[in-house]
């Protein structure tokens, strides 16, 4: 059996509350569960102690016995000092999107037209100036 621990939404609509479970990875996300081990609320400080509250020596034993976390619950562990903390690479994060990369262009394709706009009068008067 493919155990997880992660996370099960609870709370009304626009105000979500999780719990942090251990659950088969085949039950869906807010189903059936084997144990309960923590809570996690989005809606208060991210400093405040209240957010992420666990129950470290169950976190622990459900790890020991081959449970993968989530990436947010492994986020919560390495916070919690529980966990070495990974290497995470988001190379798209830092990419324009397509109307970015085609608004670029076309500016980049004026700036080089006023470029060449700017540089051929200057380069006339020179002309003359040699041919007098």
């Amino acid at each position: 059996m493919a155990m997880k621990i992660r996370l099960a939404r609870g709370g009304s609509k626009k105000r979500p509350h999780y719990s942090i479970v251990a659950a088969d990875s085949r039950m869906p996300r807010d189903g059936r569960f084997i144990e309960k081990l923590g809570t996690y609320n989005p809606l208060l400080a991210k400093d405040s102690e209240e957010r992420v509250q666990m129950n470290v020596e169950r976190v622990q034993h459900w790890l020991s016995l081959g449970a993968e976390p989530t990436d947010r619950v492994a986020r919560f562990l390495e916070a919690a000092g529980l966990r070495e903390k990974a290497s995470r690479a988001n190379l798209k994060k830092g990419e324009p999107g397509k109307a970015a990369k085609a608004r670029a262009d076309e500016r980049a394709a004026k700036v080089a037209a006023a470029a060449e706009a700017a540089a051929a009068p200057a380069e006339a008067p020179a002309e003359e100036a040699a041919a007098e």
